[in-house]
């Protein structure tokens, strides 16, 4: 319970720490401490391979194309443009989805039937054992019978993420009907561009 609370402490504080830090490189730092932190948290759950899969795929895979984005996403341009602040106006909107969100919520976990102690077929047991919880085989057992229609979603989910980033993203080069004038515009986009690096 010391080992819950000691997590969920450092957990909270590198939450915090990702949200507010005024630099987006601390931001990733703050968030890879959340997520070593997680991992921890799932090895003290007996999920030795929730934890493993924690840090190779979001701490060595995610982190990483974060931390890309970051060194990239300025790179030989000026400062951003600081467009109207839109916070107060959604502001209302927000609360209401977030306290509607958290009524469903409540109205979801009162309603649920307590978990038994068994997870499927699933045991309670050492880890590495044949169908223990947490194990691989219990995993995808569960991953692909019990949580199908949350996985699909999460994958469609990420799938217009992914649309999403390519089209805002894609090449902004005008279209032109000539090779020349293409690589004219291109010529005039860099040209801007270094300009705008310069002041």
């Amino acid at each position: 319970m010391i080992a819950f609370w000691a997590l969920a402490v450092v957990m909270l504080g590198s939450a915090i720490w990702c949200v507010t830090a005024k630099k987006p490189v601390y931001s990733v730092v703050a968030l890879l401490l959340h997520f070593a932190m997680l991992a921890f948290m799932y090895v003290t759950l007996n999920a030795e391979f929730l934890g493993v899969i924690q840090i190779v795929v979001y701490s060595g895979a995610i982190l990483i194309l974060f931390l890309f984005v970051i060194a990239l996403l300025s790179s030989g341009v000026g400062p951003f443009a600081v467009g109207p602040d839109r916070l107060p106006s959604i502001a209302i909107p927000a609360g209401v989805v977030v306290l509607a969100s958290l009524g469903f919520l409540t109205y979801a976990l009162v309603r649920v039937v307590p978990p038994p102690q068994t997870i499927g077929s699933a045991q309670f047991g050492q880890a590495g054992d044949a169908n223990v919880f947490g194990s691989v085989a219990d995993f995808g057992a569960a991953l692909f019978t019990q949580y199908l229609l949350p996985f699909e979603v999460t994958a469609l989910i990420l799938m217009v993420a992914v649309i999403g980033v390519i089209l805002l993203a894609g090449d902004q080069t005008p279209y032109v009907a000539s090779r020349k004038r293409a690589a004219e515009a291109r010529r005039e986009m860099r040209e801007a561009i270094l300009r705008g690096g310069d002041q």
